[in-house]
């Protein structure tokens, strides 16, 4: 007889995703009430949500090694916990990136960005609680097309964002450090798209 499974993989997806958006709200509040003195104490708490994700993926991780019979294929487990974890990391490195380059304004494309990124870990929260029951939800198709919505308007503004900051700006250094800005905020959208890519393969693959 296999043993009882001990470890509730799709509670600790949803950890993860709850861990994105405690980063996000650190992120949103600082950008929209934006204190550069105030931004290594910011990071200090956002680091610690960080440092708490790598901490849950790795609980799920060790699990992962002992489980004779998981719900779903180990490699998928491995993905969604990898790419969960990638997202907070993702999310962190908005306000280490607003540190390191020094930033002391925030531009109004990037306030959209932290509105859409708000959205999207939220929506992936969503995700995960009706994953375990993919093979019956409803509404779990629906987050992941709302999710990729939402990063189809994180590249249109990127496009449009980019362009104002060349338009708008004769500062190399304030075009090079947006640039770069601007970069990760698109791409803290990519990397939640990913999960929901990689959980819609996954249903696929179990349905």
């Amino acid at each position: 007889m296999a043993r009882k499974q001990n470890y509730d993989y799709y509670a600790g997806f949803t950890k993860l995703a709850e861990y994105s958006c405690m980063a996000a709200k650190i992120v949103d509040d600082t950008l929209h009430s934006f204190n550069k003195e105030a931004l290594s104490e910011k990071l200090e708490a956002i680091h610690k949500i960080e440092h708490s994700a790598d901490e849950q993926k790795h609980e799920l991780m060790k699990a992962l090694a002992r489980e004779f019979l998981p719900p779903i294929e180990i490699e998928d487990i491995a993905e969604i916990a990898q790419l969960l974890d990638e997202v907070v990391d993702s999310v962190e490195d908005i306000l280490i990136k607003l540190y390191a380059y020094n930033i002391k304004t925030i531009r109004p494309d990037a306030l959209e960005f932290s509105d859409i990124i708000s959205k999207c870990c939220a929506t992936l929260k969503k995700l995960m609680e009706q994953f375990s029951n993919f093979k019956k939800s409803a509404t779990l198709g629906t987050y992941i097309v709302e999710i990729n919505e939402l990063e189809g308007h994180g590249d249109t503004l990127y496009t449009r964002a980019m362009h104002a900051l060349h338009v708008t700006s004769n500062d190399p250094v304030e075009i090079l450090t947006w640039s770069r800005m601007l970069d990760c905020l698109e791409g803290c959208c990519d990397a939640m798209e990913d999960v929901a890519d990689a959980v819609e393969n996954i249903v696929m693959k179990n349905t």
